[in-house]
């Protein structure tokens, strides 16, 4: 079924750009479109992990630069069955995650050092239970695909003007075509991935707080994250908004309500599901019950050793 709804997206992405392309350059450019959004169809599928990792400046991480962290994500994607993913830490102080990857044998997970100092062992826990359920759920391509068309999509809209006021060009639709790619297509692309977050987001809370076995830890974690993101501006996000979708709270500043121009659901209404989930599991409190951990020395800023006073969430 996620094989099937990821094809069918791709198959809208595609139609939409090339949709673009007609308005901007006829027949002509349509054909153009098709070839790019092929090739880039064909390139995300490879690389697009690649890219959103380096676009929000992502550094791997491992057991001996951050040895709790990565411990953490190990436990849990035993838990879950899944193969271990790479890890990699954000260097921004807004509180926020996410998961990316074409599949679980090629997928990575990645915290912001905001995240990692805000949050407490149990929350950092269910973050990251959260992405791996996305990783499971195999959330991950469609989410890295739709990041990269809709992001081609908007810049093709804004360039629209300079190549498609042109009267040489074939475009049939003269300077009301290039108004609509300029400004309906970014839109339409928004939409898209609004309309596969909600209830994306919906499932992989669940299932997150199903791997590490406590919905409450996720609702804290949710509670702080958004306040977070509401007080520190992530400029990597900000440049590149087409990535929002793909983070575990929207990282850009302004919204607050689950309205229809909301890339995820309202937080409240999340904690809210989460809340009656705990209490479908009779879920013991945050401070009843501890996730398991390993001993491990510290070796680089996210790990410590029992001699070293508590700086943060590898306590």
């Amino acid at each position: 079924m996620n094989l099937v709804r990821t094809a069918m997206l791709i198959a809208l992405m595609t139609a939409l750009f090339m949709g673009v392309g007609y308005m901007i350059g006829g027949t002509g450019g349509m054909m153009i479109a098709l070839v790019i959004a092929a090739a880039m169809n064909l390139f995300s599928y490879w690389n697009s992990d690649k890219m959103v990792l380096r676009m929000h400046h992502a550094v791997e991480v491992d057991a001996r630069t951050a040895p709790e962290f990565y411990q953490i994500v190990a436990d849990l994607a035993q838990n879950a069955g899944l193969p271990m993913p790479k890890v990699y830490v954000i260097h921004n102080q807004q509180p926020n995650a996410f998961a990316t990857g074409r599949n679980p044998e090629n997928a990575a997970v990645a915290a912001s050092v905001g995240l990692l100092e805000a949050l407490s062992d149990e929350e950092v826990a269910a973050v990251m239970a959260h992405e791996l359920a996305h990783v499971q759920n195999r959330d991950t391509l469609t989410m890295t695909i739709t990041a990269t068309l809709a992001g081609a999509i908007s810049m093709l809209g804004n360039f629209a003007l300079f190549f498609g006021g042109n009267r040489d060009n074939n475009n049939p639709f003269g300077f009301i075509g290039v108004l609509v790619a300029m400004i309906v297509a970014p839109f339409a692309a928004m939409l898209v991935q609004m309309m596969i977050s909600r209830t994306r987001e919906y499932a992989a809370d669940r299932r997150g707080a199903e791997i590490c076995g406590n919905p409450l830890w996720l609702a804290s974690a949710l509670r702080k994250i958004a306040m977070g993101a509401g007080r520190v501006v992530n400029e990597d996000a900000e440049r590149n908004p087409a990535t929002a979708h793909m983070f575990i709270i929207n990282p850009l500043n302004g919204q607050r309500m689950d309205s229809l121009f909301s890339t995820h659901p309202a937080t409240e209404n999340r904690i809210a599901a989460l809340e009656a989930m705990a209490g479908e599991m009779a879920a013991p409190s945050p401070r009843q019950a501890r996730p398991a951990r390993t001993s491990v020395p510290r070796s680089g800023p996210w790990g410590r050793d029992g001699s070293t006073p508590r700086k943060g969430p590898w306590s």
